[in-house]
This record gives structure tokens, C-alpha cells and sequence, in this order.
């Protein structure tokens, strides 16, 4: 089954039409033979029992209507729709997914109403699947799969880690707001120590200058001296913090930095868990030979793609995340071009993320970064246009298998010389 995010054909008088309205509990099905006739909507329930009648519904109306093919289309919203969606990926039939978008508009065409309810939705997505507007499921297996969790659980794990900071640090400005003054990232080894040990100055005093230096130095690892101590030791004997509440305060602290001590063995653990995956992707080692571009950001693109080598043109896997370009013109008007962000948001995301650091002076995009700031572009725009060169890279090495090779083009001068 093919993987890529392709746009499907027009229906033929030979194909079937699923499509299912996606719910939490259960989803409404609806069939509809290329002559008309149509059966639904129905009730599907999401249990192995409702997948299996929906499958024998579904081959019964295929055979009376002496039908070939089947495409089955849903709207690519939520987690709701993978367990059918593996359940059919094993049958014989084209998995589409629809843009929530296009139906909305084809919505208004039925009945002249905006009217949304679980017997109308799954019609209006036959209608879009019937004009061909609808793209193959991009569905990941094997290894791509497991670096496509291992990606979004990470995600969700860094989300739940900076609320928790965000949470401390409001409490060390109430009880020792100097703190954050010495010690400038209360996220970093030792900051997270000292506020475990000694989250209040009268904690910090009663630890001593001398235990409180030895502390820092060791945890540090040598890069904190007695210098930064004495300094933290004088902000505690001169702070301002809130004295009312303290214990309680310092019970909370205690508990967050236990929390996000969890939390950081956690991504450890998830990212040693992709270096794993990674070495069992062919084309892995290609990504990685581009400087700036770290394990993270591979094992994320890899996951969200699927399999690099599935697509046959750079468009389509541009398309995949959002990162096509469109505009809007009139007459004389001329409108200004933008990336259509209808792909997937992580993918972008991790590619931005990798445009920045290569940017970087003496990074592999410098270059062309600065060429277009210079030349007026805004800094938001060309790093948009960096993360398309990315992609666009990446993309070449996973076709070509090869190396990424800095200033190719003078490389190959030199080969042809």
C-alpha cells in the first residue's frame, strides 16, 4: 500500500464510495455505487464486533452492485479514526483522507444549509471523494511508526515540562527572588538541585557558605566556584522573598523539581529509544551528515513522512507539510505569496527549528540566509524559505543515497576541471 500523500483520481464506474464520520465512541458510515445508489448513513461502533459487521455491510452492497475497487474516505481530524484505519489498511481497498475544509465548503452546496449533524457529514464527504478531492493516508510502519510516537510522546512530555517551569519559577520569585538572579536558569543541573535542597534563603543560610560551595561546585561539575556561591549565600542573607506561606511554598518546589526530574529521564529515555529506530532507517545516516541537523530533528521528520523514498516529486512531500507556496490575485491586484500551512504542523515545525540552527554563522545555510536578508527579505520569510531548502535536501539525499556535501556546487566544478 502506498504511503505518500497523493491526490486521488475521480471515481470510476467501477469503485465503490466509503466514507465515515469519525467520532470518539462511534462513527457513521455511508456507501454510494458510482450509479447512485447508496446505503446510509449507518451507525459504525468502534469495537472489533462494529468493524467486522461494517466490513461484511460493506462487501454485501459491493457485490450486489457488482463493484471492483472501494475507496474509503474520512476527514483527517483526531486520533479516532486509527484503529478502523489499521483495521482496513489489512483489506483490499484505497484509504483517502479528506480536508476538513473542502467538506465545510461543500457543506453549504447541500440543501443550501450549514447544517452540521452526524447523518449529513458522511454525504458530504462522498461528495468531496467524488470530485477527487481527497488524499492516500499517509500511514507509517515498521520503524518510521515507532520514531513517529516516540516524536509526538517527546513533544507532549517538552509541553508538560515547561508548564511545570513556568509554575517554579513563579514560586522562586515569590520566596527568593534573587535566585534567578545568581543562578540564571532554574531549569539547568545545578538550579534545579539548589531549589530541591535549599528552595527558600533561610534554607540556603542554614546550609552554610562553605557545604553550599562544595555543593555547587560538584554538581556544576567545576563550573560554578566558591565565587558563585558567596554570591547566592549573600543574596539569601539580604533577600526580600515572602516569609508567610514559606513551608508550603517550599513543599510545592520540591514536588515540581521532582517532577521535571522525571520528566527529563523521560526524553532521555525516549531519545535514546529513536537512536535505536534510526539505525534501522537506511537513509538515516544521510540526514545526520548535515551539519546542524541532530537526531531529533531526523528521527521527528522520518516519523511524520513515513518513508522519504515513497515520494517520487519534491512537491508532494512539500505539500505533506504545509510548507506549498499559494497566493491570491485579482485583476490588478497582486497578492503576496505564503505557505499554505495545510500539512503537517510538527513537520514544520521541527524544520523551522532546524533552519535556525543552520543559519547560524558557519552553519550550512549562512550563506543563502544572509543573501536573502540582505536583499530586504524578512527574517521570519527566509527562514520559512530555508526550512524549504531543508526539506528539498533531505529529500535529494534520501533519493540519491548519499552524503550531504558542503558547497556542492564548487565540488562538482572541481570534479568536471
Amino acid at each position: 500500500m502506498s504511503t505518500k500523500s497523493q491526490k486521488s483520481n475521480k471515481i470510476n464506474t467501477q469503485k465503490m464510495v466509503v466514507s465515515l464520520d469519525i467520532g470518539k465512541g462511534s462513527h457513521f458510515g455511508y456507501f454510494r455505487a458510482p450509479g447512485g445508489e447508496e446505503d446510509g448513513p449507518f451507525e459504525v461502533t468502534n469495537s472489533r464486533s462494529g468493524f467486522h459487521q461494517f466490513w461484511k455491510r460493506l462487501c454485501r452492497f459491493k457485490q450486489a452492485h457488482r463493484l471492483s475497487q472501494v475507496i474509503v474516505g474520512f476527514e483527517s481530524t483526531g486520533p479516532y479514526a486509527e484503529p478502523l484505519m489499521h483495521f482496513l489498511r489489512q483489506k483490499p481497498v484505497q484509504l483517502v483522507q479528506i480536508n476538513p475544509m473542502h467538506s465545510k465548503r461543500v457543506k453549504e452546496l447541500t440543501g443550501n444549509s450549514p447544517n452540521k449533524t452526524d447523518r449529513k457529514d458522511p454525504r458530504v464527504i462522498a461528495d468531496v471523494m467524488m470530485l477527487g478531492h481527497s488524499l492516500s493516508v499517509v500511514i507509517p510502519q515498521g520503524a518510521a511508526a515507532e520514531l513517529r510516537r516516540l516524536t509526538q510522546a517527546r513533544e507532549r512530555a517538552i509541553k508538560e515540562r515547561t508548564a511545570m517551569l513556568n509554575q517554579l519559577q513563579h514560586l522562586v520569585v515569590i520566596i527568593f527572588p534573587e535566585f534567578l538572579k545568581v543562578i540564571k536558569a532554574a531549569s539547568c543541573k545545578t538550579g534545579l538541585y539548589l531549589l530541591k535542597r535549599c528552595p527558600s534563603p533561610k534554607a540556603v543560610l542554614a546550609l552554610g557558605l562553605e557545604e553550599l560551595s562544595r555543593d555547587m561546585k560538584r554538581v556544576s561539575r567545576g563550573r560554578l566556584e566558591h565565587q558563585r556561591a558567596a554570591e547566592l549565600f549573600r543574596a539569601a542573607r539580604d533577600s526580600i522573598g515572602v516569609t508567610e506561606g514559606r513551608r508550603s511554598m517550599a513543599e510545592e518546589i520540591g514536588h515540581l523539581v521532582d517532577q521535571i526530574e522525571r520528566v527529563n529521564a523521560f526524553t532521555d529515555r525516549l531519545e535514546r529509544r529513536m537512536r535505536l529506530y534510526l539505525d534501522e532507517i537506511p537513509y538515516s545516516p544521510f540526514f545526520l551528515s548535515m551539519r546542524g541537523i541532530g537526531l531529533i530533528t531526523v528521527a521527528g521528520l522520518i516519523g511524520e513522512v513515513g518513508d522519504f523514498r515513497q515520494f517520487d516529486t519534491l512537491s508532494e512531500i512539500t505539500k505533506l507539510a504545509g510548507l506549498d507556496l499559494f497566493e491570491v490575485s485579482s485583476g490588478q491586484h497582486k497578492g503576496r505569496r505564503r505557505i499554505s500551512k495545510r500539512g503537517r504542523a510538527l513537520m514544520r515545525k521541527l524544520l523551522f527549528f532546524a533552519a535556525i540552527n543552520t543559519v547560524k554563522t558557519n552553519g550550512i545555510m549562512h550563506a543563502p540566509y544572509a543573501r536573502m536578508v540582505g536583499g530586504g527579505m524578512p527574517k521570519i520569510k527566509a527562514l520559512v524559505a530555508i526550512s524549504r531548502k531543508l526539506l528539498a535536501v533531505m529529500f535529494a539525499l534520501a533519493r540519491d543515497g548519499s552524503n550531504y556535501i558542503e558547497g556542492y556546487r564548487n565540488h562538482r566544478y572541481q570534479q568536471a576541471a
